[in-house]
C-alpha cells in the first residue's frame, strides 16, 4: 500500500483555507493536516457550525482525509506564542481549544486530534508542571472518549513532553487509556531521539495515529525542505511501512508558505520518489 501523503495548513498561511485545499487535492495529496487558526476554521468565529459543515463539504468533494492540528501560535493570546498551555496557571482557554478542536474532528470525521504540552515556564517546579499535564490530558481523553476521536500527543522538542520516553511515560500516568495515540514528527526523530531515524518509526508505529514528516538537523528544531537536512527518507518510509500505520503522513514546512505551491508540489515529488527508492539528487 502506497503512503497517504498529505499537506498542512500552516504551510499555506496566505491562502483562503478553501484555496489551500483545492491546491492541496490538484497537486494529487491524499489529504490535509488542518491547524484550525484564525485564518482557518476559527474557532471562534462567528456561525461556526455552518463553515465546519462547509469545510466538510469541501474535503468530500476533494476526496481529502483530515487531520486537526492545534498548533495556532497566537489564536488564544495575541501577545504569546501558543500560550496558554496545560502546563500554565490558568489552562482554561487551551482546554476550551482543545474540546473545540474535539468537536470539530468529530463533525468533520477527522483521523485524529493532535495536540502537545506545551514548554515548561521558568519559575514552574517540574513535578507541578507534570501534574497539571497529566490532568489537562486526562480532560481532553474524557472529551475524545465522548466524542469517539483519536488523539494525537506529539512529543515536541524544548517542551516538557519531547521524545518517545516522555509520550510513554505520559500515556503510562493518564491509564493508557484507547484514544490516547502519538503524533510523530519524522523531523524531531532526527532533532532529539538517540537512535536512528528508521529504529524511532518502528518503535513509535504501534502507536501512531498521526505523522508529520519534514526534514532536519541532529540538534537543531528547524523544519526543513525535504533534501536540505540530514534524513534518509527511503530507509524512513521503508521503516513506516512496516508498522501497518494507514493514516496521513502530512508535510509540515509552516515557514514555506511564502512559496506553498511550489514547495508543496516540489514536497510531494521528493516523497513519492523516496517512496520507490530513488530519490532526485
Amino acid at each position: 500500500m502506497s503512503t497517504r501523503f498529505g499537506y498542512g495548513t500552516n504551510g499555506f498561511a496566505h491562502h483562503r483555507l478553501g484555496d489551500a485545499l483545492a491546491v492541496i487535492a490538484d497537486l494529487g495529496y491524499a489529504g490535509v493536516a488542518l491547524t484550525i487558526d484564525h485564518h482557518h476554521l476559527d474557532p471562534y468565529g462567528p456561525d461556526l457550525a455552518g463553515r465546519i459543515e462547509a469545510v466538510g463539504a469541501r474535503l468530500d468533494r476533494l476526496g481529502l482525509g483530515v487531520v486537526i492540528e492545534t498548533g495556532a501560535r497566537y489564536l488564544l493570546d495575541p501577545w504569546h506564542k501558543h500560550a496558554p498551555t496545560l502546563l500554565d496557571d490558568d489552562p482554561g482557554p487551551r482546554l476550551d481549544f482543545l474540546r473545540r478542536a474535539v468537536r470539530i474532528g468529530a463533525i468533520l470525521g477527522a483521523e485524529a486530534i493532535s495536540f502537545w504540552s506545551g514548554i515548561r515556564p521558568r519559575a514552574l517546579p517540574a513535578t507541578v508542571a507534570w501534574d497539571r499535564l497529566v490532568r489537562g490530558c486526562g480532560q481532553i481523553v474524557a472529551a475524545a472518549d465522548s466524542a469517539r476521536m483519536r488523539l494525537g500527543f506529539e512529543p515536541e522538542p524544548g517542551m516538557l513532553v519531547q521524545t518517545l520516553d516522555d509520550w510513554f511515560r505520559l500515556r503510562d500516568a493518564l491509564g493508557a487509556p484507547e484514544c490516547f495515540g502519538l503524533t510523530l514528527d519524522i523531523g524531531h526523530c532526527r532533532c532529539v531521539e538517540p537512535e536512528p531515524v528508521p529504529d524511532c518509526v518502528r518503535r513509535a508505529g504501534p502507536h501512531l495515529v498521526n505523522v508529520q514528516i519534514d526534514d532536519m538537523r541532529r540538534g537543531v528544531h528547524d523544519h526543513l525542505a525535504f533534501g536540505d537536512g540530514e534524513i534518509d527518507f527511503p530507509a524512513v518510509l521503508r521503516a513506516l511501512s512496516t508498522t501497518g500505520y494507514g493514516g496521513l503522513v502530512a508535510v509540515e514546512l509552516p515557514r514555506h508558505a511564502h512559496s506553498a505551491p511550489v514547495v508543496a508540489r516540489e514536497s510531494l515529488a521528493f516523497l513519492t520518489a523516496a517512496e520507490a527508492k530513488e530519490v532526485p539528487s
